[in-house]
């Protein structure tokens, strides 16, 4: 039997973190990782009474949560949560199913078959459904929701995509003056090594509180940008 690491990043997400926590069963992992970027709202505080391992970033930016994170993984499969509601706990056994059946990622898809996000907007929807119509194009892939963090993937996957790797995100990140996630480099480079990948329909409840973190015209230039350059010069 595989085993499980849930691996949740936080920012100040104490109210969804109060409502959604208690929703996930203990029998549903066998390590959880709460990977902070420096809250200052009650969050860390409230995981370490809980019992959770609590992991503070000392880089900022979301894809340091992941990279400083997969030193502590002891976990076969990795499920990415977002704590903030938009993330339904209920989908988790399903997404290690899915694993255990041989797939080397699973996705929880936003708008595959009857699923909706509710906590989209026209611009956010337009994007995310523009870049996977992009992805599957260029990466002959067939995702409906290449850009959602709530996922699991296989360990060996991080490290065979060099998703750890400072250079696989620099020179956008240089360009654009942000950091981004590793969610779309993760479809795409997945897609390019034709892993064995799948989608579920799950839907996306509105969040719960704190701050939405998107930086939807530096993130929008950066993961073209992104898609480009995978193109051409990443094998």
């Amino acid at each position: 039997m595989s085993k499980v690491t849930l691996l949740i990043p936080t920012l100040n997400e104490i109210s969804g973190m109060k409502h959604i926590m208690p929703q996930i069963k203990r029998e549903w992992y066998d390590q959880l990782i709460v990977v902070d970027g420096g809250s200052v709202d009650g969050t860390i505080e409230y995981a370490r009474q809980a019992g959770y391992f609590v992991l503070s970033q000392k880089k900022r930016g979301i894809r340091y949560a992941y990279i400083e994170a997969m030193e502590h993984v002891e976990g076969d499969i990795v499920i990415t949560f977002s704590p903030d509601g938009n993330s339904v706990p209920d989908y988790i056994p399903q997404l290690i199913k899915k694993i255990e059946e041989g797939f080397d990622m699973v996705i929880v898809s936003r708008y595959l078959e009857d699923a909706k996000s509710y906590d989209d907007d026209f611009i956010t929807a337009l994007g995310n459904k523009t870049f996977t119509f992009i992805i599957n194009l260029f990466f002959r892939s067939r995702y409906t929701d290449s850009m959602v963090m709530f996922r699991a993937w296989k360990k060996n996957v991080f490290f065979d995509l060099d998703l750890d790797k400072e250079k696989s995100y620099s020179l956008e990140e240089k360009i654009f003056h942000t950091r981004i996630g590793i969610e779309p480099l993760l479809s795409i480079r997945a897609a390019k090594r034709k892993l064995k990948c799948a989608d579920i329909p799950g839907d996306e409840p509105k969040r719960i509180g704190g701050e939405r973190k998107l930086r939807i015209v530096q993130w929008g230039c950066a993961y073209l940008m992104e898609v480009f350059r995978e193109l051409f010069f990443w094998h």
